[in-house]
């Protein structure tokens, strides 16, 4: 439940308006004008006769007004009274009082006369009377003795003050008396009582009466009232006569009502226009009246009326003629009704319609005043000229009096006066001054020059252009500087000179320029007029239901204009936030904390700016579960039921959806409560069943959606009556335990079950289907009885009946039960098993008789296990398996037999009590199957063309092997297969050396087994032929070198293992235990130019492989050069250096020519060719000894490789020799490594978009790089 509130600006700007069209009329107070009234006392002047007398009248005009006074119509001399004076350049007169005078020496009707040069105003007449608050006159009061259901009236006519006291009723203790429909005050004052009680008696009824305008309140004396109640008036009426004698008050007796007030059945009531209308009827009776008002031939007037007193006064405010009519009282009980109708006829004082306006005039010109009045009856009008009755007043030409105006023409400064209206009737009167002031002024622009207008996009703008000359001058609008005159539809123009935009945008915004002229003159100003962005409140609070306890926030978040500053307000209940600091009022949200119940309410956030107003309001409603229900009732008892009611607690803004009633057994149960029913929430009573023999209370939960409320209080206790029990014990049951028994048990019944004392239990048997009687036993309130020596497994009738101390409970039903069981007897027969397939067998028996089951036939049991396996000759540990099948059921099926296997099974009944004896075994063999896959495949000792393959058998065989299948094909670059060929091996083979086969080449192999059945599942793997005799080489970096200059280093390695590794070089202050600095380097070369480097630092550096664990160089330490001057000649400009690294490079070109030369004439392997189709352009790897490219030619080439020149560090193992373990590097990205540990992933194809693969011997910097890694 949310709503919004938007205080807009226009309500403002109407009352700017408002004002601004009459300081328009307003002459400027540097010009001549007559005199205007401009403060006054009130007509009817009531005044403290203990403080001075103080009579306004204040007035302006040019000159300054003189003032004088009458008093009661004749001039009032203040110079000759010495406790009367006037105020400075005022005409309010000070009556001292407070030193001597008195107050109703000047009581009268007075009137002001502010006069100057151009005429004279006069005042209303304002009738002086000091207030009064006179004393009670004393008076014997006799004490009110009144019957019981009689009425009464308790006057209190108090003295007659100035102006009427407030009347009011209290007791001795200044507590005021209770008032009710029964016992209420009247308009007049007085104390009616509809009826009266006994409580009524008592003796300090006091009417009070409070006089606001002294400050005193009255006292009358105490009024004593007695009540005589029926009982005790014949109480006392027995106690004075004989005991034949017939007495006895009646009792009271209801009477239909009696109007107290008004009376009779007709009144009138006079009102006057505008004043508050009261009307009154107050009844006797009893039962107490009730009051209703109809208005005969209309309707009440909707929004003006009012109840008050009970329904007892009637109060329409603000009333009209058409208020006028017959309004009718009803007061209405049980015996009947009484009515009163009222005529309300409504008067007027005079009012205005048109009240006459100040004229400024310039010689020549004409105009009028116009006083028109209206009024019950009608008021007339006269006219006074500076005082003066118009008729004795000097003559002017110019002027003409034609009933309620005056016409004037040709006007000249001697017309200047002013002039006074009066309208009146028998209810009052009204006077207005208006002057004719006629000036010849050139315009004046009353406005301040460039003021500033800043509104609210969308809502009205106001520009103000005040102004006055005579005659009227004519009023434009410019917009800026040089624009036109501004008409059309998009302005309002008001006669006061106020241009009006009335829905102001953007584009409005700027200067405005008003232009005034008449005949005299012409002047102009301007304003400037800014659009601001209304406020608005883009997320309002929304409506909130919260636990107690809980926490909830109500957001108001904003968006204003940038240059506005708004204030935001939070109010509950259109007042300010309590006091409390679980309250937090954040930047755009309330938080409230730890919710209570007094938190519940409607919660405004208000926005507001310089310019305007936005406020959303969001309800909060605080939920809990229900109090508990209170105030419980047992009425209505029988024996077997009660009705229980009770009074709901508060529901804590959750409606109740139901009650729960509980119970409780005092007598079998104390403080255990139980379930009894449930109501819904709308109800307040439930009957209730009882039982016999229960000691009742009773106690009520109340539920709402939040939860369950705290029980009530406990109810009365009832005791039921005792009798016999109306239900049997639940769940009777026969079963033996031993073969010779029968167990009967039940559930015993509950204590209120038992409806009386001595609960017991009848116990009948009798074996079914046989002509025997029922065998009986009497228990105690126990829940089991056994029978002995009963056959085995017979079937029996049972039935157990409960009795107490006052008989037996209905019949019961009976229940058939059997006797203990036994062990079946009798194994199945004819045991035959058809075996399906290799792991599927079905068996089948016949069934044994019922007799010899001796029990509940559950089921039959099939135990079967494996003897021995066909092909193996082994034996192992025997593990029997069980399958049940339950029922009657002769065959079953055995699944997940394992093939080629010798099998034994055997059947046995089962029943409750166990298994009988098995059947003899039946042995069984199940068929071959195929096997399942070889146990492993290995390949081993790759060449140039032939692997070697290794196998296990199959774990599970399954029968007789007869052979092994290989299956093989190559895989090329690109994945793609090749020609598949199959080779058949004996069974009793476990290796195979397969030949001819392509060098360089990856071969996939698919191994199966096969028995008569077939071939089992297969197993594949990949190997791959080598590419040369040499041995394989493992992945390491050496030789790192570093050549550092002043701020960057060159860094250079060499690499020997699988190509196109992905190298970084790790770095940092040597030294230091900050982590290792990573630099990744681009593609696969063997060099890095380390920049950004600290001049004269030591560094340590070392150089790794991605995707190769633990693979790093040796560290190497370098230090950077000093910092040298600026002007420190590069050497890489100087041209001897040039000259040496282009022989250098010369040189190095010659090389690269004999090594290509060299490597055509030698015996070359065509993977050579692959080899160049997949290099790095820009590195080529070069052996280290002789400088030539890493070839697989000659053994000769096969020798150790040499370690570089420089010093490793200290952490370097020093090898001649590449011995690093194979576990170290296995896991590399470009290499793997067989089952037996050969390396076989070095010439295996990849994907195009892969880096193709080789096996060179060392790799080298290229003689480019390294030239480089120099400049």
């Amino acid at each position: 439940m949310t709503k919004k509130m938007s205080m807009s600006t226009s309500k403002t700007s109407l009352v700017l308006f408002l004002c601004q069209i009459i300081s328009a009329l307003d002459v400027p107070l540097d010009l001549s004008q007559p005199p205007t009234i401009t403060q006054q006392s009130p007509k009817d002047y009531i005044v403290d006769p203990r403080e001075n007398i103080v009579i306004q009248c204040e007035a302006k005009g040019k000159p300054p007004p003189s003032f004088s006074w009458t008093r009661n119509g004749t001039h009032f001399d203040i110079d000759k009274d010495a406790q009367v004076t006037m105020k400075p350049n005022s005409g309010t007169l000070v009556i001292n009082i407070m030193n001597g005078g008195k107050a109703e020496a000047y009581e009268g009707v007075y009137q002001c006369t502010a006069r100057n040069e151009r005429g004279a105003a006069v005042s209303n007449n304002i009738v002086i009377r000091p207030s009064r608050s006179p004393l009670w006159t004393k008076e014997k009061l006799e004490p009110n003795h009144v019957r019981e259901g009689d009425s009464l009236v308790l006057h209190c006519r108090p003295p007659v003050g100035l102006p009427p006291p407030i009347i009011f009723w209290m007791d001795n203790a200044f507590q005021r008396l209770p008032q009710s429909e029964r016992v209420s005050q009247g308009l007049n004052g007085d104390l009616y009582f509809s009826n009266v009680q006994p409580e009524d008696t008592r003796e300090d009824y006091i009417c009070y009466a409070r006089f606001n305008h002294t400050q005193t309140i009255q006292q009358k004396q105490p009024i004593s009232v007695k009540v005589f109640s029926m009982d005790s008036l014949n109480d006392t009426i027995a106690a004075n006569l004989s005991d034949t004698d017939i007495y006895g008050a009646k009792p009271v007796t209801e009477r239909q009502p009696v109007l107290l007030t008004p009376t009779g059945s007709t009144s009138t009531k006079v009102e006057l226009r505008g004043n508050v209308l009261l009307l009154e009827c107050i009844a006797a009776g009893l039962p107490t009246p009730v009051i209703h008002w109809i208005k005969e031939g209309g309707e009440l007037p909707a929004n003006r009326t009012f109840f008050e007193n009970f329904k007892k006064t009637l109060k329409i405010i603000d009333v009209s003629e058409a208020d006028s009519g017959n309004y009718k009282c009803i007061a209405r009980n049980a015996l009947g009704s009484v009515h009163h109708v009222i005529s309300v006829t409504v008067k007027a004082a005079p009012y205005w319609i048109t009240a006459p306006r100040n004229l400024v005039l310039s010689p020549g010109e004409d105009g009028t005043l116009i006083c028109r009045a209206n009024g019950s009856p009608k008021p007339s009008i006269s006219w006074l000229a500076n005082g003066v009755p118009i008729a004795i007043a000097p003559e002017d030409p110019s002027r003409k009096v034609d009933g309620d105006t005056i016409i004037f023409s040709h006007v000249q400064e001697r017309s200047s006066a002013v002039y006074q209206c009066n309208a009146s009737n028998e209810y009052g009167y009204l006077l207005a001054n208006a002057f004719v002031n006629v000036l010849a002024e050139p315009p004046r622009i009353l406005t301040p020059a460039n003021k500033l207008y800043q509104v609210i996009a969308d809502s009205p703008a106001l520009l103000d252009c005040a102004y006055f000359g005579s005659p009227k001058p004519e009023i434009e609008w410019f917009k800026g500087v040089k624009g036109s005159i501004l008409r059309g539809n998009e302005y309002v123009f008001h006669d006061n000179g106020t241009l009006e935009i009335p829905v102001a945008q953007k584009s409005n915004a700027g200067t405005y320029t008003c232009v005034a002229r008449n005949e005299l003159g012409k002047i102009q100003n301007e304003v400037q007029l800014e659009i601001k962005d209304p406020t608005m409140i883009i997320k309002q609070p929304e409506y909130k239901v919260i636990q107690r306890y809980g926490q909830v926030s109500f957001e108001c978040i904003i968006k204003h204009d940038s240059t506005l500053l708004p204030t935001v307000t939070w109010l509950k209940d259109n007042d300010e936030l309590p006091d409390d600091e679980r309250f937090l009022v954040g930047k755009d949200n309330l938080t409230i904390m730890n919710v209570t119940d007094k938190d519940d309410g409607t919660y405004t956030c208000i926005v507001n700016t310089t310019l305007d107003s936005v406020s959303a309001s969001a309800v909060l409603t605080v939920v809990a579960r229900p109090n508990p229900p209170f105030d419980l009732e047992l009425t209505g008892q029988l024996e077997r039921s009660i009705d229980l009611s009770w009074i709901p607690g508060d529901e804590n803004n959750s409606p109740i959806t139901s009650f729960v009633v509980e119970f409780e057994d005092a007598l079998h149960e104390p403080g255990v409560w139980r379930y009894q029913t449930e109501v819904p929430g709308t109800q307040t009573m439930a009957q209730l069943k009882l039982s016999p023999y229960v000691n009742y209370s009773f106690r009520v939960i109340a539920v709402n959606r939040i939860g369950r409320s705290q029980p009530s209080e406990p109810s009365e206790q009832y005791l039921t009556k005792s009798a016999s029990p109306d239900e049997n014990p639940a769940n009777v049951q026969g079963i033996g335990s031993e073969p010779d028994n029968l167990v009967i048990t039940w559930e015993p019944l509950k204590g209120f079950q038992s409806n009386g004392p001595g609960l017991q239990y009848k116990v009948s048997w009798r074996q079914k289907d046989v002509d025997d009687e029922w065998t009986s036993v009497i228990v105690a309130n126990v829940s089991k009885y056994i029978v002995s020596g009963t056959p085995t497994f017979v079937p029996y009738e049972v039935k157990v009946q409960a009795l107490n101390d006052l008989g037996y409970a209905p019949e019961p039903s009976e229940v058939i039960g059997h006797s203990g069981e036994d062990l079946p007897m009798v194994a199945p027969g004819n045991v035959q098993v058809h075996v399906i397939n290799s792991t599927l067998a079905k068996v089948h028996w016949d069934p044994v008789p019922l007799k010899s089951v001796r029990g509940h036939l559950q089921g039959y049991k099939v135990y079967y296990w494996k003897v021995q396996s066909l092909s193996r000759r082994s034996r192992r540990h025997i593990e029997k398996k069980i399958l049940t099948f339950r029922g009657n059921k002769t065959f079953g099926m055995l699944p997940g037999l394992e093939p080629y296997s010798s099998y034994k099974l055997n059947v046995r009944v089962v029943n409750g009590k166990g298994e009988g004896p098995a059947s003899p075994d039946k042995v069984f063999k199940t068929p071959e199957g195929v096997p399942s896959s070889p146990s492993f495949l290995k390949i081993t000792n790759p060449t140039l063309d032939s692997l070697t393959l290794e196998w296990g058998s199959p774990t599970h065989p399954n029968g007789v092997l007869t052979s092994y299948t290989l299956k093989f094909q190559p895989i090329n670059n690109t994945h793609e297969l090749g020609p598949l060929v199959e080779i058949r091996i004996p069974a009793n083979e476990s290796s195979l050396i397969l030949k001819n086969l392509n060098y360089s080449t990856r071969y996939k192999f698919y191994f199966n087994a096969q028995t008569s059945v077939g071939s089992g599942s297969q197993i594949t793997e990949e190997a791959v032929t080598i590419m040369d005799e040499v041995q394989p080489l493992y992945p390491r970096i050496r030789n790192v070198t570093t050549a550092a200059a002043e701020t960057y280093a060159n860094i250079s390695w060499e690499y020997e293992g699988p190509d196109h590794a992905n190298f970084y070089v790790e770095y940092g202050v040597a030294g230091s235990k900050e982590d290792w600095k990573k630099e990744i380097v681009n593609g696969s070369r063997s060099f890095f130019v380390l920049k950004g480097l600290t001049p004269g630092t030591a560094y340590k550096v070392r150089v790794g492989a991605e995707g190769l664990s633990g693979f790093r160089s040796s560290e190497d330490v370098f230090e950077t050069g000093p910092a040298m001057a600026s002007r420190q000649v590069d050497i890489a400009t100087q041209g001897w250096f040039i000259g040496l690294m282009c022989a250098v490079a010369l040189l190095i070109l010659i090389l690269l020519i004999v090594c290509f030369i060299r490597r055509n004439k030698g015996g070359k392997y065509p993977v050579k060719e692959k080899e160049d189709a997949h290099a790095d352009p820009e590195i080529q790897p070069m052996k280290e000894d002789d400088g030539t490219f890493g070839e697989y030619s000659d053994a000769e080439d096969h020798k150790p490789l040499k370690k570089g020149s420089r010093t490793p560090s200290d952490r370097t193992v020093k090898k001649e020799d590449s011995d690093d373990s194979l576990v170290d590097y296995g896991e590399g990205v470009n290499g793997q490594f067989n089952e037996d540990g050969s390396f076989i992933g070095q010439y295996s194809g990849k994907k195009e978009k892969e880096p193709a693969e080789g096996n060179e011997s060392s790799e080298a910097p290229s003689p480019v790089n390294a030239m480089n890694s120099f400049v």
